[in-house]
């Protein structure tokens, strides 16, 4: 079985695979990295400090442009692209389908420390399931309800530092991909298209996460500058306490991520 032969298998089983180093996206990093700091300290981007400054989320807050490329930096290629080209089916991604603005999350020691006002149910679930959710399920409203708002095609996850397996890593449910997207077929198969983000699908969604902890194995994802790994967009996941042995150098556990929509919602809803 080749490596492509492996990591398919494992993105379609498991829902997540990993990439080894690779010349052309430790270049990409090279050039992304001082972008990537100056979002910290961007007053543009101050609010996106969270937990007494534990994590800067920094959602889309990276420069670039809808090839991936930074300014003065290369466009985003490698591997982990050419896999998502041809495995997953999206052979225009990077060109006619845009990337997004990656988030630079950006953890540090002590996360995650309790914000003003937080209930213990919510500061549990941050500590204990890693504030586990599937993407594009938003809360909204007075009530706080759950309704599908955004269709990511994947979650792409690109170390910009060196930091050790304990620091605040990528925390996802092997399998959850599979039992998340029944879910979503069979909630949304009878309704038009045009009104999936108007269903109310809180109790459901808190339903299906509690069956996700009961039956599917939890893992952390680790890599590093030039290493990459690719999580199915159905897949339950979320980010790991920052352990009290964990290390990293003064950027912090840095990642960029990026999660490119995709237009066509069947696709979202059917795809492998």
């Amino acid at each position: 079985m080749t490596d492509y032969d492996e990591q398919k298998q494992s993105f379609e089983v498991k829902g997540w695979c990993r990439f080894p180093f690779d010349k052309a996206l430790a270049e990409w990093v090279g050039g992304a990295l001082p972008h990537a700091r100056a979002t910290m300290t961007d007053p543009a981007f101050a609010s996106w400090y969270r937990y007494q400054d534990t994590w800067f989320a920094g959602v889309n807050a990276l420069p670039n442009d809808g090839t991936g490329a930074v300014p003065g930096g290369p466009p985003l290629s490698g591997q982990a692209v050419d896999f998502i080209r041809s495995a997953l089916n999206l052979p225009e991604i990077g060109m006619t389908l845009p990337w997004d603005r990656a988030q630079v999350s950006v953890c540090f020691p002590g996360y995650p420390k309790r914000m003003a006002g937080e209930s213990d149910a919510v500061f549990n679930f941050r500590v204990k399931r890693d504030a586990a959710h599937v993407d594009g399920l938003l809360r909204e409203g007075p009530d706080r309800r759950r309704r599908l708002k955004e269709y990511h095609a994947f979650i792409l996850g690109i170390p910009m530092v060196d930091f050790s397996t304990d620091a605040a890593p990528f925390a996802l449910w092997e399998g959850s991909h599979l039992i998340v997207r029944n879910w979503f077929r069979e909630t949304f198969s009878a309704v038009p298209v045009a009104q999936w983000g108007e269903v109310d699908i809180t109790e459901g969604y808190q339903r299906i996460r509690r069956h996700v902890f009961d039956t599917c194995r939890r893992i952390t994802l680790h890599a590093r500058p030039g290493e990459v790994y690719l999580a199915h967009r159905h897949a339950l996941h979320g980010m790991a306490p920052w352990a009290n042995t964990a290390t990293a150098g003064p950027d912090g556990r840095m990642i960029a991520y990026f999660r490119p929509a995709i237009p066509d919602r069947t696709l979202w809803l059917n795809a492998a």
